[in-house]
This record gives C-alpha cells, sequence and structure tokens, in this order.
C-alpha cells in the first residue's frame, strides 16, 4: 500500500466520520457504528458500538480483504484502549473468526472495568494485513454513568471461617482458576450469537459488580466486589450452559462449592459456583443449553442459589452484556 500512515489514518478518518447507524444490537447505550475504508491493495469494514456502561465490554468486529489474495501467517491486529491523556487502559489481539482466500474476519472484545470513570475514550487498532507494513486508526468510545448497588452482608460462622481462610489449599485452587482465566487459545471458537440465561428464572437475589461490605461473626468486617449475578433458585434447579464451549474445570472449591468454568471464546469464560452437583467434567464439549449441574448452595454461601459470572481477558464482565449479539453475528 502507498499511502502513509498519516494519509491512512485521515481517509479512515473522513469514513468514520459518516458512520451508518444499524439496529441497536447488544445491551449498550447506542446502535452499532459500521465503517469502511476501500485502499488500492485492500478494503476494511468494521462493526462496533461507539457507547457503553462500565462493567460491559467493547467488541470490534472487522473484515480486510483484497482481491489479490493473502497471508494468513502474516496478518495481525491489536486493539488498545486508551484515555483522553492517551494512556493505555487495556489492550488485547484480534483473533480470526474467518479465513478465506481473499481476506480475514477478526473479533476482538475489551473489558470496562464498573469503576471505569463515564468520559471519552479512544480505541486504537493496530494491523498488519498480509505481511504489509504495521498500520493504524482510531475509533471513538464514550463510556456512560451506570450506578451500582451497595449491600451489606452479615456472615455466620461457617461463612465467616471460608472468607477468612487463608490455607495453601484455597491458595492452590485461586492460582489454577486464574491460569485458566489467563488462557486465551485464538483456536477456541465455539460460540458467536447471544448467550442464554443459565436457569429458567427472573429472581435475582444480587447482580453484577454490587459493592459489597461483609460483617463478620464475631466482629470485624471486609469489602468486596461481586463478580457476577445470583439467581435465588431453589437448591435442586437445572443449571444449563450458557453458550457452546469447553468445560475447562469442574470440581469442589474452597469459596465457591462445585464449580464449572466453560470456554467459549479466546479467554472468554462462564463460570457457575455453588452447585449442589455436576454432570459435567473438565475436557468435555457443551452445546447451549446443556444441563451442567443442579444449583445449591455449598462453598460461600447464605442460602440455595446460583452464582454466574463471565469472565474476558482474566477480567469480571457483565454477564447480561452477552445476551445480546454481542459479537454481531448475521440475523438467520
Amino acid at each position: 500500500m502507498n499511502t502513509s500512515n498519516a494519509a491512512h489514518t485521515a481517509l479512515l478518518t473522513t469514513v468514520l466520520g459518516t458512520l451508518l447507524f444499524a439496529a441497536a444490537a447488544v445491551p449498550c447505550a447506542a446502535t452499532v457504528k459500521t465503517a469502511a475504508y476501500n485502499g488500492k491493495s485492500y478494503d476494511i469494514s468494521l462493526k462496533y458500538d461507539d457507547e457503553c456502561y462500565p462493567g460491559d465490554a467493547v467488541f470490534i468486529r472487522m473484515k480486510l480483504t483484497s482481491s489479490q489474495g493473502y497471508k494468513k501467517t502474516k496478518t495481525s491486529a491489536s486493539v488498545e484502549l486508551k484515555d483522553t491523556k492517551k494512556k493505555r487502559i487495556d489492550s488485547t489481539d484480534f483473533f480470526a473468526l474467518k479465513n478465506g482466500i481473499n481476506g480475514v474476519e477478526l473479533l476482538a472484545g475489551i473489558p470496562l472495568s464498573s469503576f471505569i470513570a463515564p468520559d471519552t475514550y479512544t480505541l486504537t487498532i493496530t494491523y498488519s494485513f498480509s505481511g504489509m507494513d504495521p498500520m493504524e486508526f482510531s475509533l471513538p468510545l464514550t463510556v456512560l454513568k451506570k450506578e451500582f448497588t451497595e449491600e451489606t452482608i452479615p456472615l455466620d460462622g461457617k461463612n465467616t471461617a471460608i472468607k477468612k481462610d487463608d490455607s495453601k489449599e484455597r491458595y492452590q485452587q485461586i492460582q489454577k482458576l486464574n491460569a485458566i482465566l489467563e488462557t486465551s487459545n485464538p483456536a477456541s471458537v465455539y460460540q458467536l450469537s447471544a448467550f442464554s440465561l443459565p436457569v429458567q428464572s427472573p429472581r435475582r437475589t444480587s447482580f453484577f459488580a454490587d459493592r459489597r461490605i461483609y460483617t463478620y461473626q464475631g466482629g470485624g468486617q471486609t469489602t468486596g466486589l461481586h463478580y457476577g449475578i445470583d439467581f435465588g433458585v431453589p437448591e435442586g434447579t437445572i443449571v444449563s450452559a450458557c453458550a457452546a464451549g469447553k468445560v475447562v474445570m469442574a470440581e469442589m472449591r474452597n469459596s465457591t462449592g462445585y464449580s464449572v468454568v466453560i470456554e467459549h471464546l479466546p479467554g472468554l469464560y462462564s463460570l457457575y459456583y455453588h452447585l449442589s452437583s455436576m454432570n459435567v467434567k473438565a475436557g468435555q464439549m457443551v452445546k447451549q443449553h446443556d444441563k451442567i449441574g443442579l444449583s445449591g448452595q455449598t462453598g460461600l454461601a447464605t442460602g440455595p442459589h446460583l452464582h454466574w459470572e463471565i469472565r474476558l481477558n482474566t477480567a469480571a464482565v457483565s454477564p447480561d452484556f452477552f445476551t445480546g449479539n454481542f459479537a454481531y453475528e448475521p440475523v438467520k
């Protein structure tokens, strides 16, 4: 390609200045934005949402094509989230959805902390297509204000002991889970369509990113953040996989009881805690709606419920975000 970085950015800015509106597709604040760039050597088209809330995620779906063909092994892309002072907040690599003779379709998702300040941000995309020189362009992003619930949870003797547990066993369990959540396998693309709720119940007893204070029996307290959604369902309620994927953990843990973790996309996992029993094993493939266990109150639980959590690149994100068309899949 003969255009310089500056000229390329200007061309993209011109196109992005006339972004087309589409129907709302994900539980963000705005409609999907589309943009395109047509060059001499290749073309780019993309979709993303330019307004989101704290605790959600930002996904970008990008397609690069060339009539001259392309080299799969020499194509890469990444995205970086920056604030108004151009300070990097987070970054991640794109992974391939489809490879063809003339191009590739890519997807990337960046989690937004529930503590991120409402403000304007920039998504800077850097890519190298078919071995060409690296290029970059930027997309605007607005994070809107959102209020989160605050709650105080008194713990009995059993739960106080679990919360204060600093044993080697619990430490090893935490390290094992963290190692899983830190894994991002580019080949692990199991489902792009909307996720479903894991139980057939509208009753929620706690919400994503609740700011919590735990009070201990005998005195003392600690603060924490609730990383998922709690469904107040009776013990023995069927729990289903929210999406197709690979079971990467199914075991008893000190704090979360019987726990199941499923990988859905590179770096994207769903977690199910406090089960009374499990119907799956690590390494098993599951389909959306498959039964994976029964709800319960094992581990640190003040009553029977299901804790459902989603992690993206290790960060907890709102599970509700993924019940929309977060990957901009074509409607069938």
